[in-house]
């Protein structure tokens, strides 16, 4: 028998070249990795929580790269396949002078892309405490998508906790395929998590935190976040409670992946026994502390660096 996991997440891994000067202009770039599933995952187990990660990773020249990093961090990837092809990869820089970061991405048919049921193994869902992924995931195929719903469905019967997160932006697909990806798995459904701006009218067709907190509650789903850069905060609904938890620093460097990291750092308390109150508190430290730095993964704190601010919050 394999070791209890307590997390597993489904998704891609992206190559991440950074800089703090422009893309244009800069001579080099910092190498990385990221992916927004991946970055959950890192975020998780930097804090102490065993992981395991479901991917399909190019045989190109990164792919040594990336396996030898995952496994120095102590990343499962029993289930993450080598296949031909290449690697996504994206770039990403915020100068001084500009107000926002310049990003790019290239990950059309990339071998994440070939995720699919086949790569579903129910003995390895059935050995976690909870299962994640996105709409990213969903948005690479639709064999990948097929895969999300039959996870999701494994974990369901097996009394796992399923956690999603649509991270929609428009620049993957449109609106009505992430409602429709959406739709196929609302009801597997444990913990989500939402962007008021984006996600909530994929969801709901609306922006209005308590209407989106109720009608998820109503569909099944206990527990529900949503982020709000307008109100600099998370609402957290739960057990018939809505909370509002405050951000923990509004001084951005690099925000890439800060909502992912962040979901981590929820996932990871929530398993450690934390109510979804407390544990928002925790995964907002984490993305607080990521957003000082370069890079979505690069910037993960340590547990060190998290637990202490958290204890500090909670003497």
């Amino acid at each position: 028998m394999e070791e209890k996991l307590d997390i597993i997440t489904i998704g891609e891994s992206l190559i991440e070249l950074s800089s703090s000067e422009s893309l244009t202009t800069a001579k080099s770039l910092d190498k990385y990795y990221g992916g927004d599933t991946l970055t959950t995952a890192i975020a998780a187990l930097r804090l102490g929580s065993k992981v395991g990660f479901i991917s399909r990773i190019g045989m190109d020249c990164f792919q040594s790269y990336l396996m030898e990093s995952w496994q120095d961090e102590g990343l499962d990837i029993s289930h993450v396949k080598p296949v031909q092809g290449n690697n996504g990869l994206y770039m990403v820089s915020k100068p001084d002078e500009c107000t926002s970061k310049e990003f790019s991405f290239y990950r059309k048919k990339t071998a994440a892309t070939n995720l699919s049921i086949e790569d579903i193994d129910p003995e390895y869902i059935k050995n976690t405490s909870i299962l994640y992924t996105t709409g990213i995931t969903q948005s690479l195929s639709i064999s990948a998508r097929e895969a999300v719903k039959e996870a999701f469905k494994i974990a369901k019967e097996n009394h796992i906790i399923t956690a999603y997160d649509p991270n929609y932006t428009s620049q993957i697909w449109s609106e009505d395929e992430a409602k429709e990806a959406f739709d196929e798995i609302l009801e597997y459904l444990d913990i989500i998590f939402l962007n008021v701006k984006y996600d909530s009218k994929i969801v709901i067709d609306t922006t209005s935190v308590d209407n989106t907190i109720k009608y998820l509650w109503d569909k099944g789903i206990s527990t529900v976040i949503i982020k709000s850069a307008k109100e600099k905060g998370y609402y957290v609904g739960c057990q018939g409670k809505i909370e509002f938890i405050p951000f923990i620093n509004e001084d951005v460097t690099d925000d890439t992946g800060a909502g992912d990291a962040f979901n981590g750092g929820v996932l990871h308390a929530i398993n450690n026994g934390m109510s979804p109150f407390k544990a928002v508190s925790l995964g907002a430290i984490v993305a607080g502390l990521q957003i000082k730095n370069f890079g979505a993964i690069k910037s993960i704190p340590s547990k060190d660096e998290v637990y202490k601010i958290f204890k500090g919050q909670n003497d």
